[in-house]
């Protein structure tokens, strides 16, 4: 008897893929979202070959000979290492595709930073182009989310978005389908881990590292007094001694350390909103701002941000995949979105 075959099952699953400077999702068509694993390469430098990508590579940090180093290929959201963001575009789309036989490779949309310049979304398109992809669709990073949130991008109503990522916090106001005023800051995730390990060596001389720092934020960070006070004990080396030693953090400790961050954010959020055309800027202090992104989840941000620019904030649904699910209904018709595409060479086909 003669085999049969799936026709799903031998043509490619479109792939959509938020590259973040933290962790990279990936969305399957037809399969929802199947990874979210850390942005981490390991290489061994003596031979060039990669050891570890993604879960395994961050298991080894930390624990590896000198020869043996862990690599973050985004640096604030951009390519910063071709090749090994190359190796970890492939593990990705690989993995993706795992037991699935195809006759073709797969149609790629991908989520990147506002600001990118040409030469780093080509960097990005060739690094996807290489792994294996038939074609590659750009998308910045805000429009991605918004589409994923359900906001009506497409029509003539202005929407504002806050997208805080790890590396990078992208601002953009959108309508017909295209980004009218945006801006990308450094004033993301990874800072605010800075400003709490700067704090801590301030005010009680003690060094700590980004894990710790990052640990303390999710547990215990506010930007706002809340109505019960958070402790959480955090380890690391007095200065003076070089010897272990424990403090406990408060909720007003990181509120004072995430205060500079917090006003150079609203300044970023004020400039894009005083380049806004005034018939779409009516339309956002009406419908307000969607933030989505991992700093969306830091308590009393929405509050803070209304109080500071006077218009309605929330926080998406599930603010974390608000940009891989966007580019995730981009692959079901990416032609419906062409428009909102970042180039006008923005969809490449490998010959």
């Amino acid at each position: 008897m003669a085999k049969r075959f799936s026709t799903n099952s031998l043509f490619s699953s479109d792939i959509g893929i938020d590259l973040g400077t933290g962790n990279t999702l990936v969305y399957v068509r037809g399969r929802g979202i199947v990874i979210n694993e850390p942005s981490v390469v390991t290489v061994n430098e003596k031979t060039g070959q990669v050891v570890a990508v993604g879960n395994a590579a961050k298991a080894m940090l930390g624990k590896t000979p000198p020869h043996i180093k862990a690599v973050r290929p985004l640096s604030h959201g951009v390519i910063s290492d071709f090749e090994v963001t190359q190796e970890l575009l492939a593990y990705l789309i690989h993995k993706a595709q795992s037991g699935r036989t195809r006759l073709f490779g797969p149609r790629v949309v991908v989520g990147v930073p506002t600001g990118v310049t040409n030469v780093e979304s080509r960097a990005v398109r060739d690094a996807a182009l290489t792994s294996g992809a038939r074609e590659v669709y750009i998308l910045e990073e805000p429009m991605a989310g918004a589409i994923g949130s359900k906001l009506p991008i497409n029509e003539a109503i202005g929407t504002m978005v806050l997208d805080i990522g790890a590396g990078t916090t992208d601002i953009a106001v959108i309508a017909l389908g295209g980004t009218v005023a945006g801006k990308s800051s450094q004033v993301a995730g990874d800072r605010l881990n800075d400003n709490i390990i700067d704090f801590v060596r301030s005010e009680f001389s003690l060094a700590i590292g980004e894990r710790t720092a990052e640990d303390a934020k999710i547990a215990i960070g506010a930007v706002l007094p809340l109505d019960e006070i958070l402790e959480r004990p955090i380890r690391g080396r007095d200065l003076a001694t070089g010897l272990p030693r424990e403090v406990i953090l408060t909720d007003a400790h990181i509120r004072e350390a995430l205060a500079p961050s917090m006003d150079s954010l609203m300044e970023a959020m004020k400039d894009v909103i005083e380049r806004t055309p005034p018939e779409l800027l009516s339309d956002v202090l009406e419908r307000g701002v969607t933030v989505f992104g991992g700093g969306a989840l830091l308590r009393g941000l929405p509050e803070l941000l209304a109080k500071m620019l006077g218009v309605p904030v929330f926080v998406a649904d599930d603010p974390l995949t608000a940009v891989v699910r966007g580019t995730g209904i981009v692959t079901e018709n990416p032609r419906m979105w062409e428009e909102s595409f970042m180039h006008e060479e923005a969809v490449l086909t490998q010959n």
